[in-house]
């Protein structure tokens, strides 16, 4: 057989079960914060918001949704080759990024009951959604004749601590670009279902509206903190955490642009229509949004895509390791000062009572 006919192999912990992904700088992260402080945040000043937003959350809009049809039961076989070993890496990413949020949330939720109750159900809630999530993806993983153990994950995974004022900037962005993501998705697959060639991207827009709901508590919750975002420390944070999001993304994809050929999309087009989306709705509780309108914006993170070719060239390579290092350096400094040279792009200024940018 023709060797890019061939099922790639993947290592396995047991039969069936996948090896986790080697953890990166770029693979998704599990996150703890500081359970006492969040506890004891005074939330008065939108707590009439929030408790709407739970109120949406208990009715659970969803319940229903996560339900494999007929269209899954037949052999996807056909799927093959590198096709096959970037759908796997996609369902991988994406159920380790939903069952970090289940994690977080689930543990937001037990630590906080008793102490405030109103927090402490949302994030219950929210462990619900994202364990629907973790679960539907990890179904379509044996679809491949694969799964992930998830226990395993929760114990082998290195978890990094975040004050919550990071967790807020961080999960608020993760749920915001989720919705643009799948949401995308689905409506370009509405356009050519041709393209559709595996069914869960039919579930993407009712599933996309989970992440936008969890955004949407995410910045009612920032709004009750505003010490979080009217202060210079506060503006330099949200660019640094919308670069940070923006730059991972566009690397990870272009990086993976055959699994979006496969559906009909341009890695780097769809990256910038996300970008510019998840950018637009930050503007609606952060102080700042990036000027992704910048030709360099994209030209210094074609410098970083560039620099990660070469990297993973010399990680393929037979040098001894030694000299593996002195060669990725430069790859790594470089990508360090492209990253800088963005972060001093001029930002936006958002004016939220006004409702102007300038």
């Amino acid at each position: 057989m023709v060797d890019s006919l061939k099922k790639p192999q993947f290592e396995e912990i047991r039969p069936g079960i996948k090896a986790p992904a080697k953890e990166t700088i770029l693979t998704p992260r599990f996150y703890t914060t500081d359970f006492e402080e969040m506890a004891n945040m005074d939330i008065s000043v939108n707590e009439d918001e929030l408790k709407a937003i739970l109120e949406e959350f208990r009715v659970d809009y969803n319940r229903h949704h996560f339900v494999r049809d007929e269209e899954f039961n037949r052999s996807w076989d056909h799927i093959d080759g590198e096709t096959r070993k970037l759908f796997v890496e996609f369902l991988e990413r994406s159920c380790t990024a939903e069952f970090s949020g289940f994690l977080l949330y689930k543990e937001l939720g037990r630590r906080l009951k008793g102490k405030n109750a109103v927090l402490a159900e949302i994030f219950t809630l929210m462990s619900r959604d994202e364990a629907r999530h973790a679960g539907f993806l990890n179904k379509a993983l044996s679809d491949f004749n694969l799964s992930l153990d998830l226990g395993f994950l929760t114990k082998s995974r290195k978890y990094t601590f975040f004050k919550p004022k990071f967790i807020f900037y961080a999960t608020y962005l993760s749920e915001k670009i989720g919705y643009w993501r799948y949401i995308t998705i689905y409506r370009h697959l509405e356009q050519h279902p041709e393209n559709r060639v595996y069914p869960i991207f039919r579930f993407f827009e009712n599933w996309c509206q989970d992440e936008n709901r969890h955004g949407d508590f995410f910045d009612a919750i920032m709004k009750a903190q505003p010490n979080i975002l009217n202060d210079w420390k506060a503006r330099l944070w949200c660019r640094f955490f919308l670069l940070s999001v923006f730059a991972t993304m566009y690397l990870n994809d272009v990086q993976r642009s055959g699994f979006y050929a496969t559906l009909g999309l341009d890695a780097r087009e769809y990256d910038k229509l996300v970008i510019e989306k998840t950018n637009e709705t930050a503007g609606r509780v952060f102080p700042v949004i990036l000027d992704v309108n910048k030709p360099e914006f994209y030209e210094h993170l074609e410098v970083c895509v560039a620099n990660n070719e070469k990297l993973r060239e010399i990680v393929a390579s037979n040098a001894p390791a030694p000299l593996k290092f002195l060669q990725k350096l430069p790859c790594y400094l470089s990508n360090g000062l492209e990253l800088i040279n963005m972060f001093f792009i001029k930002p936006i200024r958002v004016d939220h009572l006004e409702g102007t940018v300038r």
